[in-house]
């Protein structure tokens, strides 16, 4: 099975942006003309989390969604602000392949269920944010990351396949925008809890990160946003990298 590699666009007010620790986000670029460009290099999926619609309880961007899915030929995964099935719906209809659910499972574990038995689990991704807390052990934060809601990271993975999640995208908060690669140890133990594919994130800094979470890390898909929005790798060579150390990926260029 090929191993997917997944930029990560978060839009906020309509533009892609970037923090560390989801804290000094700034600008980066127009969502469209990066969606392009990704899939020109060779993007397995593509996702798109509209980072404030949770918090400030808007609407999300389904017009920009409706744009996006036009131009873009791979699966395109779609998150953040989703609260109801109706919401699915709307996603879905627009175009996306996939939704992200993250929040809205937190607070209701029987909607990552509905969503499944609406679309079908493998459109299905359970997102969690996560921070260690001891040795070995993670929590599941809530809230754009700010508050630990006690619930320990890998009973929810374990939980979230059991409901109908079809994949779970690990963010790990300690590491996200460090560049200090991805965390190994968390996505080995997510992958050897659970029978679903793993989407690592958070930390990407060089190609080894990606080669050592694909391989050590057990995960199926490697997710990064910094490194590619800002030209740090290129996917194409990236792949190509990867290539060459055995892992099998999709380079049809």
């Amino acid at each position: 099975m090929n191993k997917r590699i997944i930029p990560c666009m978060d839009i906020d007010n309509r533009k892609v942006v970037k923090g560390k620790k989801f804290l000094d986000v700034q600008e980066v670029a127009d969502p469209l003309t990066l969606a392009k460009k990704y899939v020109a290099d060779g993007a397995d999926e593509l996702v798109f989390y509209d980072i404030s619609a949770s918090l400030t309880n808007r609407e999300m961007f389904l017009d920009l969604i409706e744009e996006i899915a036009e131009e873009v030929p791979i699966p395109f995964i779609v998150g953040g602000g989703i609260r109801t099935i109706e919401d699915i719906e709307k996603v879905i209809r627009s175009g996306a392949d996939k939704v992200s659910i993250n929040s809205a499972a937190l607070a209701n574990p029987d909607f990552i269920k509905e969503a499944a038995d609406l679309v079908g689990r493998e459109k299905v991704i359970l997102s969690m944010d996560v921070k260690q807390t001891d040795p070995g052990k993670w929590s599941v934060f809530a809230k754009g990351g700010m508050e630990d809601t006690g619930i320990d990271a890998i009973e929810w993975a374990k939980k979230g396949e059991e409901l109908g999640a079809g994949e779970l995208v690990v963010n790990s908060i300690d590491e996200d925008g460090m560049k200090d690669g991805y965390n190994i140890e968390l996505n080995k133990a997510m992958a050897e809890a659970v029978n679903i594919p793993i989407i690592a994130s958070g930390g990407a800094g060089g190609p080894e990160h990606f080669a050592d979470v694909l391989t050590k890390g057990k995960a199926d898909a490697a997710l990064a946003a910094s490194v590619f929005h800002f030209g740090d790798i290129n996917i194409v060579e990236l792949k190509g990298y990867l290539a060459s150390q055995n892992i099998a990926v999709r380079n049809d260029l």
